[in-house]
């Protein structure tokens, strides 16, 4: 039976899958490959999951336009024709950046939308440019730009090697891992206590992360970076610190010991809950460990102070000497170079309702909804979405669902109909991943180990079909732009995604040069004759060679970032010991609760929810509830509970947990289905119910704009009560 061995392109962990298939390409079953020089055989139910989606009856493979609510088959001429003149006729009428473009996670997903949608958003010239990295990850590329000089250049946990985890907001064992991609993450895991080390989880919920560590500790949401500080306070003002080899390269020590001695454990004990006793113990375990390391993830992203979070994260790894060295935060060299170009940059132009202001070219997606919605000069509309649903995946997005129904024009690139694309007046569906050559080219450089695999189409696509980067390339060609920018988009085009992947490899760091023969060295050729992928080796020390700062060192205490401080001194001092503050520990009837999100294994994305074997079985889109927030409420386990924000209400069962904390609810993200005018029946027949529809679009975080999902202040009571109360 033929075996086809490719990478999962499904989440981060980019694991191996060994695929058997008949001679027509058929799906006949899905395994992990056992050989793959970085997940080494390990698979998640999402990776047997792609057969489904494979197979899926819903997906679209036609191009489709809407007429009123009814939609028609067009050719792909058709398609193509109509969009552009949409999109021209929207510009010509109202200005350049009347057009928005929203890039959604299934992006970095793909090697051909990677390679192709640059190209077509400067074929746009638009400001208006949107993505789902401003819903969860902005703030460590903008913490990642003040330090280092480049938004990618992000520190990565040597998880193989290190001898103390600290884990700030994050899930590894649900996510499989994030900005930290590591096949078998669990098993990772558990090889750090098996030698001897030690994890340690901060978190407002018991994870499945937690069940691993050797020690966990309830953190009241938004309370991170507090908690951070009061960790540089110990270990600087203590003398734990140790030097390293990056210590003549180190700017601003001296003033982060002068900010951090402002903030004793005591001070952060109401906003964080944590002890501080704990607070000194974690402080000084950390430090005294041979390497460790500290990581971050949405869990501290996504708030108020996100990017704070990702900036103290490096600066403890620096000061306790495991920035940069083995078993700390360390730095990849991937086999094709993504940092590459002018330094990061930011605020050059704002958002022009809010004025947020825009990263490396774009805006943050919190302001997507108010720039449609808002009228007055320059207001967006037109919408291009590619491979996203940001009515489930973006804050308020009950406010976006209505404001995409106002739009003049909108086109989506994807293959289903859902939430979002069900408003597009025409829908182009790419052929699916299996369809297609991949190569990772984002998470290759975010990776525990730096590896490199290419994975071969298991079939042609369809002669009906159409892949993305076909797509978005004819899209480019025919909006125009300047010579230089369609002669580019031509030749890119010429040479297809693979011919791009080898020149790519060629010019990079392992590379055997674009004309030398008889050298050694990376090629597509090399790849395509290594199907389980080439072991580059673990991570090794990167700077100060791969610095992008303007004056080669490392800022330690960015003054944008310093200066933010007071907003959180202010947020910690205000909290005090209120019991009423959300996430503060209530049990009072009355008392608002913090809202957070959670990931389960299952379900990284909403579009996932369209497998069976994905949804089947108990309800997971539950509201965890502590059983002392439930009894004060008269809520008992099963109870359907209405949940209301500022921005909205939603009713879900409830799910009662000691492994909340007080105070604290969590709802899982992705949720939502079951909108009139989409194609989704399996997600439909398992809607749930979305927490972006309770999320607050008006609460950012200010160092970066991105998001802050985290901590939303919420009512929860039962459905029947809530009913009485309303007659």
């Amino acid at each position: 039976m033929p075996t086809h061995f490719r990478t999962c392109t499904l989440c981060e962990a980019m694991c191996g899958l060994a695929i058997e298939h008949d001679a027509a390409g058929r799906v006949l079953a899905i395994r992990g490959d056992a050989d793959d020089v970085l997940s080494r055989g390990h698979i998640c139910p999402k990776g047997v999951a792609l057969m489904d989606v494979d197979a899926d009856p819903d997906r679209l493979r036609r191009p489709l336009v809407r007429e009123g609510t009814a939609w028609r088959e067009v050719s792909w001429a058709d398609a193509i024709a109509r969009t552009v003149q949409g999109l021209r006729d929207v510009q010509q009428r109202h200005g350049r950046d009347a057009v928005a473009v929203y890039n959604g996670n299934p992006t970095v997903h793909s090697l051909g939308a990677m390679l192709f949608v640059p190209p077509f958003v400067r074929a746009l010239r638009t400001r208006n440019r949107y993505s789902a990295t401003s819903v969860d990850q902005l703030p460590h590329h903008v913490a990642a730009m003040h330090c280092f000089g480049h938004g990618m250049l992000l520190p990565i946990p040597d998880l193989d090697r290190t001898d103390f985890l600290l884990v700030l907001g994050a899930n590894p064992a649900a996510s499989n891992g994030s900005l930290m991609s590591a096949g078998d993450p669990v098993g990772r895991l558990k090889a750090i206590r098996a030698r001897g080390g030690r994890i340690v989880v901060l978190d407002p919920r018991r994870t499945e992360t937690a069940a691993l560590a050797d020690a966990h500790h309830f953190i009241r949401p938004g309370g991170d970076a507090a908690l951070l500080l009061a960790l540089l306070h110990v270990v600087l003002a203590e003398g734990l610190g140790r030097d390293n080899h990056l210590a003549p390269h180190l700017d601003g020590v001296d003033a982060l010991r002068t900010l951090a001695a402002d903030w004793p454990p005591e001070r952060v004990v109401a906003a964080t809950g944590v002890p501080a006793d704990a607070i000194r113990m974690l402080a000084r375990d950390f430090a005294r460990a041979p390497r460790a390391v500290a990581y971050g993830r949405v869990g501290t992203s996504m708030q108020r102070f996100g990017t704070l979070c990702a900036w103290l994260v490096t600066a403890l790894n620096a000061v306790t000497g495991n920035l940069d060295s083995e078993g700390g935060a360390m730095f990849t060299h991937p086999a094709i170079e993504v940092v590459r170009g002018a330094r990061s940059r930011m605020g050059r132009w704002r958002s022009r309702v809010r004025g947020l202001p825009e990263f490396d070219g774009e805006l943050p997606v919190a302001a997507l909804a108010e720039e449609i919605d808002t009228p007055g000069e320059g207001q967006v509309r037109a919408l291009v979405t590619q491979s996203g649903n940001p009515v489930l995946s973006t804050p308020n997005g009950a406010r976006l669902d209505r404001a995409l129904a106002s739009l003049d024009f909108m086109v989506s690139i994807d293959f289903y109909l859902n939430e979002t694309t069900r408003h597009a007046h025409v829908v182009l569906p790419p052929a699916g991943p299996l369809e297609r050559d991949h190569y990772d080219l984002a998470f290759r450089a975010l990776a525990v180990r730096d590896t490199a695999r290419f994975s071969p189409a298991l079939r042609a696509r369809h002669k009906d079909e159409r892949h993305d980067w076909e797509l978005l390339a004819a899209l480019a060609e025919q909006l125009g732009g300047d010579r230089r920018a369609r002669w580019q988009v031509k030749v890119m085009r010429t040479l297809g995604p693979a011919r791009l992947v080898d020149l790519a490899l060629r010019t990079g760091p392992y590379g055997a040069g674009v004309l030398a023969r008889g050298r050694t060295g990376l090629t597509l050729k090399a790849l395509r004759a290594a199907p389980h992928g080439i072991d580059l080796g673990p991570l090794r020390p990167a700077f100060p060679a791969r610095l992008r700062t303007a004056n080669g060192r490392i800022d330690l205490a960015p003054a944008a970032l310093v200066a933010d401080i007071a907003r959180l001194a202010a947020h910690v001092d205000g909290i005090g010991a209120a019991t009423s503050a959300p996430g503060a520990g209530t049990t009072d009837a009355g008392g608002t609760l913090a809202l957070v999100g959670r990931r389960e294994l299952r379900s990284n994305n909403s579009w996932m929810h369209n497998a069976e074997r994905l949804v089947r079985g108990k309800v997971r889109c539950t509201l965890l509830v502590h059983p002392a927030d439930a009894a004060a409420r008269g809520i008992a386990d099963g109870d359907t509970v209405r949940v209301t924000s500022r921005t909205g209400t939603v009713e879900v069962p409830v799910q009662l947990s000691d492994a909340m904390m007080p105070g604290v609810v969590s709802l899982p993200h992705g949720w939502g289905h079951g909108r009139a005018g989409t194609r989704l029946g399996v997600a439909a027949a398992h809607a749930g119910a979305s927490i972006n529809d309770l999320t607050d679009d008006a609460l950012v975080d200010e160092g970066s704009g991105n998001a802050a999902f985290s901590g939303v202040a919420v009512t929860v009571v039962r459905v029947g009560e809530a009913r009485a109360d309303a007659g």
